[in-house]
């Protein structure tokens, strides 16, 4: 990503999403690794075990906001010369771990000279 149009060279880019279901964080976006993401997920905060959540609200997405709070809703990342400083195969993501759909909006927020 370059920031020509905002004629910043040096700074840092903070993602983020708004609520309690989402999250933003890097990957190697690959398939194999997209597979390992989600069965680590999985092993971690199941879809089929009860939260406390579920029992209160009664929509049955505590899994959700486990997942959301373990990886957080924001991510900044530096850049210089105009680019980001991401690693050659390290990609930003959003992820929406809720359980039904949603409109999402993500703020970009550029702070630099």
């Amino acid at each position: 990503m370059r920031f020509q149009s905002q004629k910043l060279t040096d700074g840092v880019v903070t993602v983020f999403v708004p609520g309690a279901t989402g999250a933003v964080t890097t990957i190697e976006y690959e398939s194999g690794l997209v597979s390992d993401f989600k069965a680590m997920l999985e092993r971690i905060a199941p879809q089929g075990i009860e939260y406390v959540h579920n029992l209160k609200w009664g929509d049955g997405n505590g899994h959700s906001h486990v997942r959301a709070s373990l990886l957080g809703p924001s991510l900044s990342v530096p850049f210089a010369g105009g680019s980001m400083m991401l690693g050659t195969w390290q990609q930003i993501i959003f992820i929406d771990l809720d359980n039904r759909p949603r409109n999402r909006k993500l703020i970009v927020q550029i702070v630099g000279e």
